[in-house]
């Protein structure tokens, strides 16, 4: 998983930060920050409706049904279009539910965001993250087992490990502070049942 989303944020984040600041008001440096943090929050909600829910079949039903590769062709106008609903569902239904609403309080209490902005984050990052993964198993021909392979990177069957990789070598430097390693961290633990 680290992987995917060191991939994610390397070619998709400038563009996706980019659009997120302007769709949301929010300072340029600020979003990007965000998006690192919430998608293994995402990728944890895979993760779990996999251990939970089906497996591989259930994650590539979940990919087939809301992550089109398609909006990558039009960021801009995706994060428009969900950034103006009414009522944004940042617990993604039942994939992140109350984790959702957890990484709310979370993003909008570290970055210091008006909550009802917070509530729209998750929910626009999304349908980027899922169309992104499907794009990487379509292209890379990895097909239903791959999918898990995707998720956790170094197939030990526990996705902490892997963001826990991932946060402590960090993009371009250290972008994250302890604490905001910490609060992700916990976060996840908490919504994917962290081993002891």
């Amino acid at each position: 998983m680290a992987n995917f989303i060191d991939d994610f944020v390397k070619s998709l984040g400038p563009e996706v930060s980019k659009q997120l600041s302007s769709n949301l008001g929010i300072d340029k440096n600020v979003a990007a920050q965000i998006i690192p943090q919430v998608a293994p929050l995402i990728l944890g909600g895979l993760k779990r409706q996999m251990e939970t829910r089906g497996g591989a079949d259930r994650a590539n039903h979940i990919l087939d049904k809301y992550g089109s590769a398609d909006v990558l062709d039009n960021i801009g106008a995706t994060l428009k279009a969900k950034s103006s609903e009414d009522n944004p569902d940042p617990q993604l239904g039942g994939l992140l539910g109350q984790a959702g609403l957890q990484g709310v309080n979370t993003i909008a209490k570290q970055f210091k965001l008006d909550k009802n902005v917070a509530m729209k984050i998750i929910p626009m990052l999304a349908p980027i993250v899922l169309g992104a993964l499907t794009q990487k198993r379509d292209q890379g021909g990895v097909g239903l087992n791959g999918i898990a392979a995707l998720i956790d990177q170094d197939g030990d069957g526990n996705i902490l490990d892997d963001v826990s990789g991932f946060l402590m070598k960090g993009l371009a430097g250290d972008v994250f502070s302890q604490k905001s390693k910490g609060a992700l961290g916990n976060l996840l633990g908490g919504f994917l049942g962290k081993r002891r």
